[in-house]
């Protein structure tokens, strides 16, 4: 049996509900303790530089408060290190952000701003922060991110998830193809981005990817089955994709 798959599960949009007429009601601590007690090995949020989900006043307590590891993710910002060192989560996740997009759109382009993003890879390391660079998966940015000295990458999987049909199976084997390069480069390969119950398996049984980072999905199916019930069904596939 392959090494076990990481579920690290995103509880943003349980913010993004909250947030949506005001007041403490849901909170997004309270649903990554429900995520702990389900079976997730890792608790993801994304602070925003609009705040559009997730506020400051939950990152601080999401450190404070839970057992799991924390994975901040956080655009490549001055005012963003600042609030991950004062945090010092247990890894931090850089992605590209617009103001005006919904959701994160692709991947960071790490190729184009090494210049940049070395400077902000070292002094999240040397606090003990592991940075990861998520990126679409493709040879070219995997390479960077290996320069620049990140230590793990996280595949965008937008695109797969997104398309149908023989175009699938092609975004699928860029993703296989591109988790077969980090390893034999020395990245920790992580993947994330609109998996669902019918997506996941595929990019689970790839045995070089060692993390998925899921949240939309499961919050979305949580109005139906509860929270607890959706994260556990998740489980339950990527582990039946790993045990083949």
């Amino acid at each position: 049996m392959s090494q076990r798959l990481r579920l690290g599960v995103n509880i943003d949009h349980v913010a993004t509900i909250r947030n949506a007429r005001g007041g403490l009601h849901p909170d997004p601590v309270r649903a990554a303790h429900m995520a702990a007690s389900a079976g997730a090995d890792g608790i993801t949020a994304h602070l925003r530089e609009d705040r559009r989900h997730i506020s400051d006043r939950d990152m601080e307590r999401l450190a404070n408060e839970i057992t799991l590891p924390l994975n901040f993710e956080m655009a490549a910002t001055e005012e963003m290190v600042a609030i991950a060192l004062r945090h010092r989560p247990h890894a931090a996740c850089i992605v590209p952000e617009k103001r005006e997009e919904r959701t994160t759109e692709g991947g960071l382009d790490v190729a184009a701003h090494r210049a940049s993003l070395a400077p902000i890879v070292a002094r999240l390391g040397e606090a003990g922060i592991r940075v990861s660079m998520f990126i679409e998966a493709d040879q070219r940015q995997l390479d960077a991110a290996r320069i620049i000295g990140a230590p793990v990458v996280e595949l965008h999987t937008g695109a797969y998830c997104d398309a149908e049909g023989e175009a699938r199976d092609r975004e699928l084997a860029r993703i296989i193809s591109a988790a077969a390069h980090a390893e034999s480069i020395g990245l920790e390969c992580h993947a994330g981005h609109g998996l669902s119950y019918d997506t996941v398996k595929p990019v689970a049984a790839i045995a070089s990817i060692r993390e998925l980072n899921i949240g939309h999905f499961l919050v979305g199916e949580a109005i139906f089955v509860g929270l607890e019930a959706s994260i556990r069904h998740m489980r339950r596939l990527m582990d039946e994709a790993r045990a083949r």
